[in-house]
């Protein structure tokens, strides 16, 4: 059985910006690991394919080994083709078995199982005349496929999955160094430290309401105070962080001050005080220091994120911090609304008060309205040298991709900058 991880580029990505902007769906993280490695474990895949949105293509082929929408992964095998946003938990189909498939309320296929004797029948030129050819052929599935909707429902959801993660993971104990004076709260078998680790002197693990998977090569500084449940990634490194439940830290990153119920994807630094709460950060972000977003709204309310600039859509939650995007960089003092979107390669100067609530990809925000700064090739430059520090490279890959997320945000970020253009004449008046 080859599973096939499907990524097409149809209106529903637009709810996992801005992070899918710059990766596929299957690569956002909840709890301790990816989507794409909860799916793949789930159904045990030995052999992975995937198709992702042809302007990723060549990014997604530098990180991952396997094929990259490659239509001769269509064929020679028994199929199991799943949706990014597909949750593996509520995956419901097993992953083997006579063809069926399913479909979303608005006949996208979540879920397709295709044995190779009917695969044969079908069109497997393009994935896309595949799924065509399966909904016209293949009989419904009859049970339901759960399904993430929304970045924040990732968010929202971190905590327990990152108790579900360690569980599943099945290690505890110290591999790594912890130096003393220690302090473990809790079951010390609800703790895990990696070899390479290392704990400094004065560090609280408190594991009393959960979990502490501490990953390879991560650096604990004194004073800081990690509470379960809890996944700091290989190589990062905490500088007395007030690390709360619910944190989900990828690698390679700086974290200082205090986040809560959080998921920094990768390679991004908040080095500073300030708070983070209920967010989802991508990679190369730069938090400023005392830079911090709301996530709890005055009047305990559910809170609404806009994901256009124009349409607010209520999350159901009453707590919701920001979305950022890759590469976004904030002034000091910077001040993130309650549900705040903010788009990737966006540079942010701080207010001394909320910003908008949506701040488009590729903006820079000075003094309180969106412009375009000095343009795209400033920001690609910075990209370069941010990558460079962390020894990665920036390559001409890269900045295919990122030339076409340019076009593809350019709409909300002209009108933003019109509006930005009329409120600079106004206050002139």
């Amino acid at each position: 059985m080859r599973l096939i991880l499907l990524d097409q580029p149809t209106e529903k990505r637009i709810n996992f910006y801005p992070l899918a902007l710059s990766r596929p769906i299957w690569d956002l993280r909840c709890g301790m690991t990816s989507l794409a490695e909860k799916l793949i474990d789930k159904v045990g895949a030995t052999d992975v394919a995937c198709f992702v949105p042809p302007y990723m293509a060549d990014v997604v082929r530098g990180k991952v080994d396997w094929p990259v929408n490659d239509p001769a992964t269509l064929g020679g095998d028994d199929l199991l083709i799943v949706a990014g946003r597909v949750r593996a938990a509520g995956l419901g189909i097993e992953p083997t078995g006579p063809s069926q498939i399913a479909l979303d309320a608005d006949g996208e296929p979540l879920v397709v199982r295709i044995a190779q004797a009917d695969l044969e029948k079908l069109d497997t030129d393009s994935i896309e005349a595949l799924l065509e050819a399966a909904k016209g052929s293949l009989p419904s599935a009859e049970t339901e496929v759960q399904t993430w909707n929304y970045t924040w429902d990732l968010v929202l959801a971190n905590p327990q999955q990152l108790t579900e993660d360690f569980a599943a993971a099945g290690r505890n104990g110290i591999e790594g160094t912890v130096e003393e004076p220690r302090a473990i709260r809790g079951s010390a078998g609800d703790v895990y430290v990696a070899p390479g680790a290392l704990i400094h002197p004065m560090v609280v693990l408190d594991a009393a309401e959960g979990p502490i998977y501490i990953d390879e090569g991560a650096e604990i500084h004194p004073f800081s105070r990690i509470e379960g449940p809890c996944y700091i990634g290989r190589k990062t490194i905490l500088l007395g962080a007030k690390c709360r439940e619910g944190n989900s830290i990828g690698p390679v990153c700086r974290v200082g001050g205090e986040v809560e119920e959080s998921i920094i994807h990768g390679y991004s630094n908040k080095y500073h005080d300030g708070f983070l709460g209920h967010a989802y950060v991508g990679e190369w972000v730069n938090l400023g220091a005392f830079t911090t977003n709301s996530d709890l709204k005055n009047d305990y309310s559910n809170v609404s994120v806009s994901l256009d600039g124009k349409r607010p859509i209520d999350t159901g939650s009453t707590k919701v911090g920001a979305l950022i995007g890759d590469h976004t960089k904030t002034s000091i003092g910077t001040l993130f609304n309650t549900g705040a979107y903010v788009g990737a390669m966006a540079l942010i100067a701080a207010t001394g008060k909320p910003l908008p609530k949506f701040i488009p990809s590729f903006a820079w925000f000075i003094e309180g309205v969106v412009t375009k700064g000095f343009g795209k090739k400033k920001l690609f430059e910075t990209a370069q040298t941010a990558t460079g520090r962390r020894g990665c490279q920036w390559t001409e890959v890269d900045l295919a991709m990122w030339n076409e997320i340019f076009n593809m945000t350019k709409p909300a970020r002209d009108e933003a900058v019109k509006r930005g253009r009329r409120m600079l004449a106004a206050s002139k008046r």
